[in-house]
Order: C-alpha cells, then sequence, then structure tokens
C-alpha cells in the first residue's frame, strides 16, 4: 500500500489568502518545501491576474526555482491560453480543471462541462506533443455550491471520457469539502483501472478531509493533494475552506506503514514559516501539536 504526495500550497493553498505573497516569496515556499523531501510541487497557475491576483507572476516564481534531481514543478492553466504562458516558463506538467457540473464551470473558467473537456482534449494533446504530462482534476466531483450533489455516474462518466483523452492523471476533487468516505471509494474504485493515475484533492470543510483521505488510500489512489499549513480555498466557491494539510497526511501516512520521504519537523516549520508570511493562524493541527514522539 502506497502513495504519493502533490502539495498544492503554493497554488491552490495561496490563491483564496487576503495577504497577496509576492512571487519572490512564493519561490521561497516552494524552495522550503522541497527542502523537506516533497517531490511533486504544484508551483503557480496561470490565471489572469485581475480574476486571481494572489496568483500574479506565475512566470517569475517559475523562473526563480532551481532545477532539482526528482522534483516535479506543475503548473494550472485554465484555458490553451493558459497553457501557452505555462509552456513558455518550461515547467514539465501541466493541470487542468474540468467542472463536473455546468454552474461552477462558467463561474470557475467561463465554460460549461462540455466546452471543458473539448478544451482538456485540446490542451493534453498539446502538452504531450511539447513532451509534457497533462492532468485533469474532476473539481466539485463529490458536490457543488451552486447545483448541490453530483451524480457519481456522471463523475465517472467524465473520468472515462478524459482516460480516453490520453491524460495522465485524472484528480477527483472535493472542491467545497462535502465529501465522505463512502463517495471516496466510489469514485476511486470506478475510476482506477481506466489508465490514468488516479489522484484525490481534498478540502478539510466539514472535518472529513482526513477520513477521506484514508478512504483514498485504502482504495487504490495513486496521489493525495494537500497543503501545508491547512491553507487554500476556491475565490469561486463560496465557504470553501482550505485543503488538507500536508504535515497532518504525513503523520496520518507515515503512522500506517506508508513511506513519504518527508521530513516531518521540517515540514512544521515551513508551515510555522508561511503563518508568519500570511498574519494568520493556519487550520493545520500538527504544527501547532508536534508529532509524536
Amino acid at each position: 500500500m502506497g502513495i504519493a504526495i502533490c502539495e498544492v500550497g503554493p497554488r491552490d493553498g495561496l490563491q483564496n489568502e487576503a495577504r497577496i505573497l509576492e512571487p519572490r516569496t512564493r519561490a521561497e515556499l516552494v524552495r522550503r518545501l522541497t527542502d523537506t523531501g516533497l517531490r511533486h510541487l504544484e508551483v503557480a497557475s496561470f490565471v489572469k491576474p485581475e480574476r486571481v491576483p494572489q496568483m500574479a507572476g506565475a512566470e517569475e516564481v517559475v523562473a526563480t526555482l532551481e532545477p532539482r534531481e526528482g522534483v516535479v514543478y506543475s503548473g494550472l492553466a485554465l484555458n490553451e491560453r493558459g497553457y501557452e504562458r505555462l509552456a513558455a516558463t518550461g515547467l514539465e506538467e501541466v493541470h487542468y480543471s474540468v467542472s463536473a457540473t455546468d454552474e461552477f464551470g462558467r463561474r470557475n473558467a467561463n465554460a460549461t462541462t462540455e466546452e471543458s473537456v473539448a478544451a482538456a482534449a485540446a490542451i493534453v494533446a498539446r502538452a504531450h506533443a511539447d513532451g509534457r504530462r497533462a492532468n485533469v482534476t474532476i473539481s466539485v466531483a463529490f458536490g457543488c455550491p451552486f447545483e448541490g450533489r453530483v451524480d457519481p455516474g456522471r463523475v465517472l462518466e467524465l473520468a472515462g471520457r478524459l482516460a480516453a483523452a490520453g491524460v495522465d492523471e485524472i484528480v477527483v476533487a472535493d472542491t467545497i469539502g462535502v465529501g465522505v468516505p463512502r463517495q471516496v471509494r466510489t469514485l476511486v474504485e470506478g475510476t482506477v483501472g481506466r489508465g490514468p493515475a488516479v489522484g484525490v484533492h481534498l478540502h478539510n470543510t466539514r472535518n472529513t478531509g482526513f477520513a477521506n483521505a484514508y478512504a483514498a488510500l485504502q482504495a487504490g489512489a495513486d496521489v493525495l493533494d494537500s497543503s501545508v499549513g491547512g491553507a487554500g480555498g476556491c475565490p469561486f466557491a463560496p465557504k470553501a475552506t482550505g485543503n488538507i494539510a500536508t504535515e497532518d497526511l504525513v503523520y496520518l501516512l507515515e503512522g500506517e506503514g506508508v513511506e513519504t520521504g518527508v521530513d516531518l519537523d521540517a515540514l512544521i516549520r515551513v508551515a510555522a514559516w508561511l503563518e508568519g508570511e500570511l498574519g494568520r493562524e493556519l487550520p493545520g493541527q500538527l504544527h501547532r501539536a508536534g508529532p509524536f514522539p
């Protein structure tokens, strides 16, 4: 039983914060996180600054990063223009998002689900032609703030179409933190075996995030997204709170016998540093309680 961690703090963790961090500070966050042993980090979003000012200067963030052996830096693109910006930076992996509901898709990326699926296929094809991995997230896969409950059959149908488009990883996302373990098992088990790796992106809005992470581990997921300190939230999803905290997740996984390669003490120090930069207490618990023993 094993699973990888994708650290999304520098992107999802910061995109909804009241205090906007400069590109050099965001690059310093990436450096500190990489020093802990994390090997897959989502470092930027190539979105219009007027829509998400917290992500302004994505190119500057990437230009500051030093390549490291065995470390993958990825970025989020909301459309083909965003992909072009990402490709110009040399990042080796693109992340794209397809909404499971039309209304969330319109508000988040100004596109319906069908429009996003078509764009995903185009971006995947371009990325592969460029020698780049392409991962696609199915957002609001567990529930939508505007349309309510989402039929798991719809999510699995989208997963099948994305697998057919050749994506390298399909991520099912509990964007607003409404999911429970039963739903996680259904979506992960229904996506595993279609070809791509399977990831799960969880928010801890209703305190089910870590139970869901454990369910994903048991169901055979390949990757779990998390954010240092539990920072996070979506500017276009009302009441969405932070991602599951990376340090809390590492504690859980290692207690279950999953080797993460992460220095937990160093990661706790990064969470404390980020609290200082953001000027607020982050919701993660381990960086306050400390590891045991």
